[in-house]
């Protein structure tokens, strides 16, 4: 009677033990397949007509056509969301106005594509017009007539001005914005040319630095309190700003 006694309580114990194995099982099993994931779910799911590329939207675009970018996918309605992205933004990456991309996914149907432009940072005079350079010098396919683009005029590409632009129109927009053109003097040196609201000539060395730039900046405050007017601040002197009163 023991020995039954026994062997019937333990049968609770025994599928408690066998319930607790087979937990671990599943959960073993499904640890498994979340951690290879990454190998099947995406094949599996870019069959199905669900996740068909129906739409594209590209972001960050001011300059570059965005009909273009979309061009540059070579994607059809064939292709799912579920796609490496990787050879799609390598496709956008090499446009010219294209600093870097980044491809997400909006399911069940749509890419967006998020641009960093490669901005043009000013518009050089060539025999047929104007065309816009970033601030290595390269040509940006960028239509001055199509496009509102308020930048500064080059007679050249001149590669120390144009890296100089590059570094202003990051460092200090407002200041950037307000340059109508920059050219050479005949020693060598910048002559930068600042428009509305306070219009004057702003001088200083080929070696410019933004930092250096910068210094005009409470000059022309004070020459704003004073309600005094300059046409050129000269920044050519070291530690010193002149600047010279009409």
């Amino acid at each position: 009677m023991t020995d039954m006694g026994e062997a019937q309580g333990s049968t609770p114990l025994v599928r408690s033990r066998w319930r607790r194995r087979l937990r671990s099982i599943g959960m073993l099993v499904a640890g498994v397949a979340i951690l290879s994931s990454p190998w099947w779910y995406r094949p599996v799911l870019s069959n199905l007509d669900f996740f068909r590329v129906r739409r594209v939207e590209v972001l960050g675009a001011r300059y570059a056509s965005p009909d273009e970018i979309v061009s540059r996918l070579r994607v059809d309605s064939s292709a799912s969301v579920w796609d490496d992205v990787g050879p799609l933004e390598e496709r956008v990456r090499v446009h010219p106005s294209v600093r870097d991309v980044r491809i997400e996914r909006k399911l069940p149907g749509t890419l967006v594509i998020r641009v960093t432009e490669n901005p043009p940072v000013a518009l050089i005079q060539v025999s047929g017009g104007l065309v816009a350079v970033d601030a290595a010098g390269r040509t940006l396919p960028v239509d001055p007539t199509a496009v509102d683009v308020d930048l500064p005029v080059l007679r050249s590409r001149d590669t120390l001005a144009l890296r100089l632009l590059g570094e202003v129109q990051e460092a200090l927009p407002l200041v950037f914005a307000r340059i109508g053109d920059v050219r050479r003097t005949p020693a060598g040196d910048l002559a930068i040319r600042l428009n509305e609201p306070a219009a004057r000539v702003v001088l200083a060395s080929a070696d410019l630095t933004v930092q250096r730039l910068s210094e005009i900046i409470p000059v022309e405050q004070d020459l704003a309190r004073r309600n005094a007017t300059a046409t050129e601040l000269d920044l050519r002197y070291r530690d010193q700003v002149i600047a010279r009163l009409p």
